[in-house]
């Protein structure tokens, strides 16, 4: 992979080992704001440094509008250490927004000595420099004061434990005590310190390790993936929201793939996610396999992705078969079969998104409307199939169609180039029928064309089921073609209708 690489320019002496301080390029980070910063850090007589993936993207030529900003009291200051870099962090961010003015909104969290300075698209959060300890049954630090050399020690993993000196005197130097730079040039994740103790102090780390190979094309450095396998157990701490926070993240990137696979090999996955998990495996009867569904399902999640952001979309994706482990039956004749999976597995969403703390809103009944009707284009492929078929499915996924259809052609996965394409073809007969019968019946999203108030009004009745029922009633006409989609022949099919029942 590409890097823009600084050059050497002295060397201090680390704790762990001796370490490179490297003068970075200027041009590369002639952000006015950072200026800014290191011109009120030097008024103020303190250091201050951008740190972490603010750093790790500038070097991988990633755009980031997130800024991590670490500040410190210099060795040499008159100024008292203790208890003193809590304040620091916020007195720097109060005068960066007092500089910035009204373009700048300030949020301080004395709480946790923090600080945000949001200006346009940016997001500046302010530190003092700390160093962290933990307790076995929290992944929430125990935070001290520190130096930048322990604030780098806290750090996740050796490409986001960088950081480049903002102040003017060393200006783009670029100090990295664990060879972060070498890592992104060999596309390794890699904790500073040991691995074992980096993931069960905050296991959540665990997850961002798989996420950040994932998004990032990067390998997992062997004792760091055997870390995460010895130290799996420990993700019971973590809350379900952060899971899914990084999940999604997986879920988001160019191949998500690669991040559920490594979840799986880990041994993270059945942890998390078991109904995903339930999904792996290939069942031989009588001579006999089936297609192994989890490794169908990535295959099928990658699909979209080349083709959607809609990570509600991709959700959908990854939970279109999550129903075939209990649907999944064997006869003698038909050989495996996963009947109603798709029924089976859409009752299955809201109980995932329940545990994963996933929205319980819109978005699930959006996903839960994929997983069911997965299984129905394909069947209008037939000529025999009626128009009413082709209506109902109109009327059932609204303007979620063509979301359904790129759905169902991601959910081919044969390795057999006739069979693909014969299967691509049929979903285009299927795409041209939809389009016929919607400009013919305007059925997409319709609403019956005589509304209840009206019924109850004709008729003289109270709010009752009879008024529902004459109202599914004008629906069914219209889908099954009874009737066109217009307000007069739905009045005139009420009133026949009520008459028949002694209604008028």
């Amino acid at each position: 992979m590409a890097v823009n690489t600084p050059s050497p320019a002295r060397c201090y002496q680390h704790r762990h080992q001796y370490v490179v301080i490297m003068t970075y390029d200027p041009s590369k980070i002639e952000l006015p704001i950072l200026h800014l910063i290191g011109e009120e850090a030097d008024k103020l007589g303190l250091e201050c440094y951008v740190v972490g993936g603010w750093v790790r993207d500038l070097i991988l030529r990633r755009k980031s509008d997130d800024i991590d900003i670490v500040v410190a009291i210099p060795s040499n200051s008159a100024i008292s250490r203790e208890n003193q870099n809590v304040r620091v962090g916020i007195q720097l961010a109060e005068a960066v927004s007092k500089r910035l003015g009204k373009s700048a909104h300030l949020s301080v969290f004395k709480t946790y000595g923090t600080a945000q300075v949001k200006h346009g698209s940016m997001e500046l959060e302010f530190v003092g420099a700390r160093k962290e300890s933990y307790q076995h049954d929290s992944r929430n630090p125990i935070v001290e004061d520190g130096t930048l050399e322990e604030d780098q020690d806290r750090r996740d993993f050796t490409i986001n434990a960088m950081a480049i000196c903002l102040n003017q005197s060393r200006w783009g130097e670029l100090v990295d005590p664990f060879d972060g730079m070498y890592d992104l040039e060999d596309c390794i994740i890699r904790t500073p310190l040991d691995p074992d103790i980096t993931f069960s102090d905050d296991p959540l780390r665990m997850m961002r390790a798989i996420r950040f190979s994932t998004q990032l094309g990067f390998f997992l450095e062997d004792e760091t993936f055997d870390a995460i396998c010895r130290n799996k157990e420990r993700i019971h701490i973590i809350t379900k929201e952060r899971i899914s926070e990084e999940l999604n993240k997986i879920i988001l990137s160019r191949k998500p793939s690669v991040g559920f696979v490594l979840l799986e090999k880990t041994g993270l996955l059945p942890l998390i996610f078991p109904e995903l998990s339930a999904l792996k495996g290939v069942e031989v009867k009588e001579g006999r396999g089936h297609k192994d569904v989890f490794y169908h399902t990535l295959h099928v999640l990658d699909n979209v992705a080349t083709k959607s952001d809609n990570l509600w979309l991709r959700w959908a994706a990854l939970l279109h078969d999550i129903g075939k482990p209990k649907s999944k039956a064997f006869d003698p004749q038909r050989g495996w079969t996963f009947q109603n999976h798709n029924y089976i597995g859409a009752k299955m969403v809201p109980k995932i998104f329940k545990a994963l703390k996933l929205p319980l809103n819109e978005k699930m009944d959006y996903v839960v409307k994929m997983v069911n009707l997965h299984m129905r284009p394909i069947n209008l492929v037939e000529e025999t199939v009626t128009d009413s078929a082709v209506r109902r499915l109109l009327f059932e996924a609204g303007d979620d169609i063509d979301d359904l259809m790129l759905l169902c052609d991601a959910d081919i996965t044969t390795r057999h180039e006739d069979k693909q394409a014969r299967y691509h073809k049929n979903y285009e007969l299927v795409r041209q029928k939809l389009v016929d019968i919607e400009e013919k019946d305007r059925v997409r999203n319709f609403q019956p064309p005589v509304r209840g108030e009206e019924i109850m009004q004709l008729l003289h009745l109270e709010p009752c089921s009879t008024v529902g029922e004459l109202k599914t009633a004008i629906k069914d006409a219209i889908l099954d073609g009874v009737i066109p989609n217009d307000y007069e022949a739905a009045k005139r099919y009420l009133m026949d209708l009520a008459q028949q029942k002694g209604l008028c």
